[in-house]
């Protein structure tokens, strides 16, 4: 008896661990009709149909469950096991959460299918009231080209004041280095003898350009006779 037992509860525990997976795949497919992006103004003859699959696999499940409760009480409290009973228990707990699911899935098709049909609405009455009042469309549309033309040219105004901007920045930095080099060259020139320093510096450095200039000069004649 404990045998038969046994093979009973093995069999109806991989039946029920099938249809879980069976489940888990076709709300991967069900939940796919609400991020679609165009969904019908009415369910589909496939969603109408992986609903009712769900549903037909999830009283399945409650069936088989009961089958493992009576099982597993018919058998002796001596022998009953605990993984056994943790088993019962997490596959409750699963068919509660596809449940869940499920009702959370329908809500959120449900949901995409009213903005849908809203926007939609919304859409056709406004194009059936263009239809009937070509002049207030032909209004709306120039005020919609006056709008857009508004937008660019504060985008242009924009620019235009971030350029002026940078330029009298530029002036000032440029009014502020004259500034500088006329308070340097007025400074130097206050000093006793600094022109003059400045001028022997000068010379020296022109002097020392001759000689090196004579120097390569004579190089390359040497270099010349030589060849």
């Amino acid at each position: 008896m404990s045998s038969s037992t046994g093979n009973g509860w093995a069999q109806l525990r991989q039946q029920t661990r099938t249809l879980e997976s069976q489940t888990e795949g076709y709300f991967h497919k069900y939940s796919q009709f609400s991020q679609a992006t165009t969904i019908t103004p009415k369910p589909t003859d496939d969603e109408e149909q992986t609903e009712a699959t769900i549903q037909d696999l999830l009283e399945k499940r409650e069936a088989l469950i009961t089958q493992l409760s009576r099982l597993l009480d018919s058998e002796s409290p001596l022998t009953t096991s605990a993984l056994k009973s943790n088993n019962l228990t997490r596959h409750r707990e699963i068919l509660l959460d596809h449940r869940r699911e499920l009702l959370r899935l329908k809500s959120s098709i449900t949901d995409a299918r009213q903005r849908a049909n809203l926007l939609s609405n919304v859409r056709s009455d406004i194009s059936a009231y263009r239809n009937s009042n070509p002049e207030d469309a032909e209004a709306d549309y120039m005020l919609d080209e006056r709008n857009r033309i508004d937008r660019s040219h504060s985008v242009a105004d924009g620019v235009l004041s971030q350029a002026y901007a940078i330029n009298e920045s530029f002036g000032t930095q440029r009014e502020a280095l004259a500034s500088v080099n006329r308070r340097i060259v007025g400074a130097a020139s206050q000093v006793p003898g600094i022109n003059s320093l400045i001028g022997r510096i000068g010379a020296k450095k022109r002097r020392d350009g001759i000689i090196l200039g004579s120097f390569i000069a004579v190089c390359f004649l040497l270099v010349f006779f030589l060849m």
